[in-house]
């Protein structure tokens, strides 16, 4: 997989799960605060429909959230 990329948020269980899940999984994250304006501004710019977090890309590429992350993985 490539370089991957997770929104997270302070209070999240989703985005708690999500990095568990990539740890269990040994892959390498990079992980982003929306608590901080610019980041979250960033977010909503590369996924203007977004409405929750974790918000997961791979490469360019936009999973989605912690149960579309789960279900990819879960699929290799």
């Amino acid at each position: 997989m490539e370089r991957i990329e997770i929104f997270t948020g302070p209070g999240c269980s989703y985005c708690v799960a999500a990095k568990q899940l990539l740890v269990a999984r040994n892959l390498s994250f990079v992980e982003r605060d929306v608590s901080k304006p610019e980041v979250l501004a960033e977010m909503r710019r590369r996924v203007p429909n977004a409405r929750t977090i974790p918000q997961i890309f791979a490469g360019d590429e936009h999973i989605g959230g912690f149960d579309d992350l789960s279900h990819r993985l879960n699929a290799h």
